[in-house]
């Protein structure tokens, strides 16, 4: 049976998960942006990240620093930033989900650019369930 969405506790719940969602969806943007950069610079400096993500350089310092605080990100004297196997992992996984979530929008209609868009945001926000439930129904589509 499901849960009461009206009732105070369930929707406190629902909001922190939110609340959750959206500040591992910053180190997940940072770890994929990070590593683009990487792979096609051999480095990540804070002002291409800077640059990347529209913010200012103080606000990717502060980010990097949670970044490296939680274990994340790795930073070189005069070489910039690289991801720890931790920030790599993190990294592969948004990948993933990016990937599960933009081929469902794209299997339900919506145009390849819309969906890559799109999935950028939702991809941080669906549960494991529902993320599942993406990849089984994109998995059926070609067996209908």
């Amino acid at each position: 049976m499901s849960k009461d969405i009206t009732q105070p506790e369930t929707r406190a719940a629902a909001f922190q998960k939110v609340r959750e969602s959206q500040s591992s969806a910053l180190f997940e943007d940072y770890v994929e942006l990070i590593d683009d950069l990487v792979r096609s610079t051999g480095e990540a400096r804070q002002v291409d990240i800077a640059a990347n993500l529209g913010v200012t350089q103080p606000t990717v310092a502060r980010a990097l620093d949670r970044l490296a605080e939680a274990g994340l990100v790795e930073r070189k004297p005069y070489r910039g930033v690289f991801l720890s196997a931790k920030g790599e992992e993190l990294a592969a996984s948004g990948r993933r989900r990016h990937a599960i979530v933009e081929a469902f929008l794209i299997d339900i209609g919506v145009d390849a650019e819309t969906a890559r868009i799109d999935a950028e945001g939702i991809e941080h926000y669906v549960s494991d369930e529902t993320l599942a439930a993406f990849a089984a129904y994109s998995a059926g589509k070609g067996k209908r």
